[in-house]
């Protein structure tokens, strides 16, 4: 059904047909009640075997979305019945922003590719944390991670205070947190992965972690355009700072070997899809052998297909996320993967 009407609804802006279709699913699974069955029964996945515990949080499969699909919590309860073992909400910062001016988002379909430059755009994480304890209240069963930046306005100096904003008001309504210093849309940004900065940053997030009684998982999102050096010290920041583990990885800015030959590919941004395959699996196994295994990974970049799946499972992630694949796939993927797995 999926592959019949994809055709249409790349005809259309991206950004503007992805809020017109997870819309019409939220509509579909709130308001009308055979819609959540229909959902439910042609892709949730009920699937034994597949559940697994990682970072001491239970998963019911390891196939996750990613961040920056759902980034105010709108439509959680609709996507996980698409089969989700789990969703990441955000990127969410302490102000709401409007992001990037528009068009910021473009497709590539002769690579299978996204460029976006969407810049953060969100209503704030006060609107995200109210959104979520409403969720958390009604059902609690969905594990939703807390994908975390700064604004704009703040200057890399200031920019823990953020964090910790968004850290202190999402605490209590996540299952864990990502800690998003890779996006290429905010200027700037991608400085905080330095040694230095990123040690300070996480350090402080893991203190004020553990004044509570029980701590949550803080992950780290890394770009895939990192060099080996500094996968190196990712490997030894994450083993001093103690966080729970890594998200690799985010989208590239490098644009080699692309099949398109468009004016769409001198477009600012970072690049998501099939291009990314080969490198985020190459750092998810660059990371896994360097620290012998020492800390979970999550899996994301590339992944259309269960083959793609399998090879970041088997480069040593815990678990995988899909986006752009999503969009290119269609909602079968995520049971076919699951599938594939079993």
């Amino acid at each position: 059904m999926y592959r019949l009407i994809k055709p249409l609804f790349f005809q259309f802006d991206p950004e503007k047909v992805h809020h017109f279709v997870v819309k019409q699913l939220n509509w579909f699974h709130n308001h009308f009640p055979l819609g959540r069955t229909i959902l439910r029964s042609s892709f949730d996945v009920n699937i034994k075997g597949l559940e697994r515990e990682v970072f001491g949080i239970k998963f019911r499969n390891p196939v996750g979305l990613a961040a920056g699909f759902d980034k105010n919590g709108e439509y959680i309860e609709a996507l996980s019945n698409l089969g989700f073992g789990f969703i990441e909400v955000g990127t969410v910062t302490p102000l709401p922003q409007p992001g990037n001016d528009k068009p910021r988002m473009f497709r590539l379909p002769e690579d299978g590719a996204i460029i976006n430059r969407m810049g953060f755009n969100n209503k704030g994480v006060d609107t995200l944390a109210e959104r979520l304890r409403l969720l958390k209240d009604k059902d609690k069963s969905i594990v939703i991670g807390g994908n975390i930046g700064k604004n704009k306005s703040t200057p890399n100096e200031d920019a823990v205070n953020d964090y910790i904003k968004c850290f202190d008001r999402l605490f209590d309504v996540v299952d864990y947190f990502v800690v998003n210093v890779s996006s290429p849309n905010t200027p700037g940004l991608r400085e905080l992965q330095e040694k230095e900065p990123l040690m300070h940053l996480l350090n402080t997030l893991q203190q004020r972690n553990q004044t509570h009684e029980v701590c949550r998982p803080i992950l780290l999102k890394i770009a895939p355009d990192l060099t080996n050096e500094q996968l190196d010290d990712i490997v030894e920041i994450v083993m001093e700072t103690g966080i729970a583990g890594v998200i690799a990885t985010n989208t590239t800015i490098d644009r080699s070997g692309l099949r398109t030959t468009e004016k769409v590919l001198n477009e600012a941004g970072g690049l998501s899809g099939k291009p990314l395959t080969l490198r985020s699996t190459e750092v998810i196994r660059y990371l896994s052998d360097k620290s012998n295994k020492a800390f979970p990974i999550i899996g994301v970049g590339g992944i259309h297909s269960p083959q793609d799946a399998k090879d970041k499972l088997e480069a040593g992630a815990a678990l995988v996320q899909l986006y752009t694949g999503f969009i290119y796939e269609g909602p079968g993927i995520v049971k076919r993967i699951c599938k594939e797995l079993v």
